[in-house]
C-alpha cells in the first residue's frame, strides 16, 4: 500500500503556494515530470483531485484547499522537531535558504556567504535573489536580507553594521558635454537611465538634504530593469545613472564614473538580516548568525 512521505506532502505546499509545477519543481530541486507523477500517486491514494490543472494554471481543488488546511500546520511541526533535532549537532551541516533582494546579495556574498561556506564544508546555501519582498516563512526561507526598513515587524533582525547610500553617476565623456547638475530639480535637463522594478513602476530617485526629501521621476533614452545593465549605459555614457553606492564604488575609485549630488545622497540605514524567532535553529543558522554579527563589528571602510 502506497504511503504519502513528508517530501510529498511538502510538494503539494510548494505547488500550492507557487501555482505552478514548474516553479515548484525548480524550487524542490527535481523534474516537473516527476513531480507530476508523485502528486498524481499520491492522488490516486487519497482518491481525490488535490489540484486544478490546465495548461495555463494550476489551482487546489476544494477538497485541496481543506487538505493543504489541515497538514500545513502538522507540516510545520514536523520540521521544526527535525529543526530543533538537528540543532544538537555541534557540526553545522545541511543547507541553509537565503532570499534576498539583488544589492543585498551582492553585498553579502563574499565577506559573509563564501565566508561562511569556507568554514563550514559540510553546508549548503541556496541563495535567491529577487526584487519582490517574500513572506520567508511562507516561502520556506530560513533568513532573509534586505534594507532594514523592508524588515517585517514581526522578525528578528541583525542589522550587518553598513549604511548605504545613492550615487548619482556619469562617464567623464559624459561630462565634456553636460554641465554638472547641482540639485535634484536639475535632472531636468540630463538624459537620464530609468529602472523600473518589479512591479513594473518607474523607480523615482530619491534625496535628502537639510530635512527636505526629494523624489524625482528621471526621464531618459532608456528604461532597464536591472543594475549591471543600468551601469553598462552609464559606463557608456548614455545618462545619469542612480546607484547604491557599493555598486559603482570600484569605478568612482579608478574614475570611470564621476559622483554627483553627493551632498543630497546622506547615508541611511544599512542591510539586516531578518529570520523569525525560533525556539531551536539549526547548528548552520546559529553558525550563520554569529558569522554576521562577526562581519558586522569588523572594519569598515571610511570615503
Amino acid at each position: 500500500m502506497y504511503r504519502a512521505g513528508l517530501t510529498d506532502l511538502d510538494a503539494v505546499m510548494v505547488i500550492a503556494r507557487k501555482e505552478s509545477f514548474r516553479a515548484a519543481a525548480i524550487d524542490l530541486g527535481m523534474s516537473t515530470t516527476a513531480l507530476s507523477h508523485a502528486i498524481a500517486k499520491l492522488e490516486a491514494s487519497l482518491g481525490i483531485r488535490l489540484f486544478n490543472r490546465t495548461t495555463r494554471s494550476v489551482s487546489l481543488t476544494d477538497a485541496g484547499r481543506q487538505f493543504v488546511k489541515r497538514v500545513g500546520p502538522a507540516l510545520l511541526d514536523i520540521h521544526d522537531a527535525m529543526a530543533a533535532a538537528r540543532s544538537q549537532r555541534e557540526t553545522p551541516s545541511g543547507t541553509l535558504r537565503i532570499n534576498a533582494a539583488p544589492v543585498a546579495a551582492r553585498a553579502i556574498i563574499a565577506p559573509l556567504v563564501l565566508e561562511f561556506l569556507r568554514r563550514y564544508p559540510e553546508m549548503h546555501v541556496d541563495l535567491v535573489t529577487e526584487g519582490r519582498l517574500v513572506d520567508i516563512v511562507a516561502e520556506g526561507f530560513d533568513l532573509g536580507v534586505r534594507v532594514a526598513g523592508l524588515v517585517p515587524n514581526d522578525m528578528i533582525s541583525l542589522s550587518l553594521g553598513r549604511p548605504q547610500r545613492y550615487s548619482v553617476v556619469g562617464a567623464p565623456a559624459y561630462f565634456d558635454q553636460h554641465p554638472r547638475p547641482l540639485a535634484p530639480s536639475d535632472l531636468a535637463d540630463h538624459p537620464c537611465i530609468r529602472v523600473r522594478l518589479p512591479n513594473g513602476a518607474m523607480y523615482r530617485w530619491q534625496f535628502e538634504k537639510n530635512g527636505e526629501a526629494v523624489q524625482v521621476d528621471v526621464r531618459g533614452p532608456i528604461t532597464l530593469d536591472e543594475s549591471s545593465l543600468a551601469r553598462a549605459a552609464a559606463l557608456e555614457s548614455t545618462g545619469l545613472g542612480f546607484f547604491m553606492e557599493q555598486d559603482v564604488l570600484a569605478d568612482l575609485d579608478a574614475g570611470r564614473l564621476i559622483r554627483v549630488l553627493d551632498d543630497w545622497t546622506p547615508p541611511f540605514p544599512g542591510l539586516c538580516l531578518y529570520y523569525p524567532g525560533r525556539r531551536n535553529p539549526s547548528a548552520g543558522l546559529k553558525a550563520f548568525l554569529a558569522l554576521a554579527r562577526e562581519v558586522a563589528t569588523g572594519p569598515k571602510r571610511s570615503r
